[in-house]
């Protein structure tokens, strides 16, 4: 069966020396035919695939009620991933390039056969692209960005770069973050390290938290055992990185940015796997049966981690057992499961994870350990 190719007038933008960028038009019913949606998943190794976060029936629905109208303007373009299989003829003459761009044709090889793998992926507009797909104005032109990248790094970095005017969700940019290789904005990068050590909690072996984890690829098989948000331990993380108080702060080196990220995943190990052996009959609960797995608790064992971890070495054979030892002293005091706070006078279940009921629990926990550490010296 010979391939359809599909050809389209474009411009070739002269940008980055080795991805080739075009700006062409589709009509709306291609679209379909040319890209699709690389939804974000993990293969069978747990490895991540994909990066789109999945379908708003109704946003998706808002835009289709739009483009079935009588006079449609659609300048929202769609951004792609091309493959390099491409190609592109500039246009005869010296006319055809002002330095900036160059005229001409580009042709795209499409799928012999409907349910083929179709040549592109949506990067930017899925919602858009899915609305396109179901109009009737099947030949509405769409304005497409392509550039050529058949690798899932490059696609990922793009991903993250272009949705930040509708932010995406925090959960999804997390799972995405250690994926990415290139420089990434500060922002992004800031988040990274926080990103990279949640992904090992929720893989490794030896962590407490293996998956235990809820990420945007969880499945729904998965999500009985998945009960904590992996925002929840990424900014308990990023926190303790940042504050001069945190027990991760003194591994990073802030003369030449490098960050000693086996200790500090040593001392997560550490601390959480005495956490779990502190309070059992608390862990790996639903947040909705346990304090300890919710937000509120997480943030919050995570501000003690930071005064409880400052004296005890990661490395040593007994660091689980000290760290059990510390945590001893609140374990009478914590309310996980059932009961109520003393002195917060609060029911375990009315505490939330807003940014009040964190410091007040932290706090609780933090004066209560002092306190018993003082009566035990």
């Amino acid at each position: 069966m010979t391939s359809l190719v599909l050809k389209r007038r474009a411009l070739r933008i002269e940008q980055h020396p080795t991805i080739p960028l075009y700006v062409f038009t589709l009509a709306a019913e291609e679209v379909h035919q040319v890209a699709d949606v690389a939804r974000i998943s993990r293969d069978e190794a747990g490895k991540l695939i994909g990066y789109q976060r999945p379908e708003k029936k109704q946003h998706v629905k808002q835009i289709l009620e739009y483009l079935d109208g009588e006079e449609v303007l659609f300048p929202n373009g769609l951004i792609m991933a091309l493959p390099s299989s491409v190609r592109f003829k500039s246009s005869p003459g010296p006319g055809s390039s002002d330095g900036l761009c160059t005229s001409g044709t580009l042709e795209i090889t499409l799928p012999d056969a409907p349910d083929a793998p179709r040549p592109a992926w949506i990067v930017d507009g899925q919602q858009r692209s899915l609305a396109l797909a179901r109009t009737r104005n099947t030949r509405l032109a769409v304005t497409i960005a392509g550039f050529v990248a058949e690798d899932l790094e490059t696609q990922r970095d793009q991903f993250l770069r272009v949705n930040t005017v509708s932010p995406l969700p925090t959960n999804l940019v997390t799972e995405l973050l250690p994926e990415v290789g290139t420089l990434l904005p500060t922002k992004l990068s800031a988040r990274k390290l926080p990103a990279v050590l949640v992904e090992a909690l929720n893989h490794d072996k030896d962590s407490p938290f293996r998956g235990l984890v809820r990420r945007p690829s969880t499945t729904a098989e998965q999500k009985t055992d998945a009960v904590v948000t992996d925002n929840s331990l990424t900014t308990a993380i990023q926190e303790s990185l940042n504050s001069p108080s945190g027990a991760f702060f003194p591994y990073k080196n802030l003369s030449n940015g490098t960050v000693d990220t086996a200790t500090i995943r040593q001392i997560l190990v550490v601390y959480w796997t005495a956490v779990r052996d502190t309070f059992p009959d608390a862990w790996g609960l639903p947040a909705t049966k346990s304090r300890l797995m919710h937000g509120v608790g997480i943030r919050s064992m995570g501000r003690l981690m930071d005064r409880v971890m400052m004296a005890i070495d990661p490395a040593s054979p007994h660091a689980v057992e000290l760290a059990r030892d510390e945590l001893a002293l609140i374990a009478p005091h914590c309310r996980w499961t059932q009961g109520r706070w003393p002195d917060l006078n609060t029911p375990w279940n009315e505490l939330q994870n807003n940014p009040r009921h964190i410091s007040t629990l932290s706090n609780y926990l933090l004066r209560i350990y002092v306190q018993e550490k003082a009566k035990a010296a």
